[in-house]
């Protein structure tokens, strides 16, 4: 259901995750309601910009009482469509894309890698960390073949464009680039990219301005 949040901003949506995942703590320790104070000490994150946030999603609390937990870990659940498996492939299983499949996003029911991809991989496939891995040659056919919507992407840079091109051909909804190459996609996909150097530069840079 994220598709019916387009306008809310895009700072707030990177932070939809974060709440459902605090809020399924405070439910399995048996806390009932919550404040956004409460949930600002937890999260660490300032409790103006959490109402501000829920303000964006609708009246979610009730002045004097603040929000009922139960309720607000199902509307996030409806709204991240958690109830909805989602099919994700992984292209390329070198240092990062092997830990990705070793994870495998053990934390979230309905997010699973079901097949990856790799130039060391045989084209009639095979089993790394318990995945049907494939050379790349397949990526069309079993993307297909699995259903996958979202994909992984650990290619090395000089790759990427190409890879993604060949993506664009494919019914897959959203790319996760974990290339520092800007990849170019049709509009019906998404992509968000992650560039781990950037991450780590800014990060040094905010603690020498401390």
């Amino acid at each position: 259901m994220l598709h019916e949040t387009s306008k809310i901003p895009q700072a707030t949506t990177k932070r939809l995750p974060l709440y459902y995942r605090f809020l399924q703590n405070f439910a399995n320790a048996g806390q009932k309601r919550i404040s956004s104070q409460e949930l600002s000490e937890a999260m660490k994150i300032d409790s103006a910009t959490i109402r501000r946030d829920f303000s964006h999603l609708g009246a979610l609390g009730k002045k004097g009482y603040g929000y009922d937990v139960q309720e607000l870990l199902l509307f996030f659940r409806k709204t991240l469509d958690q109830d909805e498996a989602t099919n994700v492939a992984l292209i390329g299983v070198g240092g990062l894309g092997s830990a990705f499949l070793k994870y495998n996003f053990h934390r979230n029911h309905n997010t699973k890698i079901i097949v990856a991809f790799d130039s060391n991989s045989p084209v009639e496939g095979e089993k790394i960390s318990d995945i049907d891995t494939y050379h790349p040659d397949k990526i069309e056919e079993k993307i297909k073949e699995y259903g996958v919507e979202l994909v992984i992407l650990t290619v090395p840079s000089r790759s990427a464009q190409e890879v993604t091109d060949r993506l664009a051909k494919t019914e897959i909804k959203g790319i996760l680039n974990f290339t520092p190459v800007r990849i170019s996609v049709p509009d019906h996909i998404r992509v968000q990219t992650i560039d781990l150097s950037v991450e780590l530069q800014t990060l040094i840079y905010q603690i020498k301005q401390q």
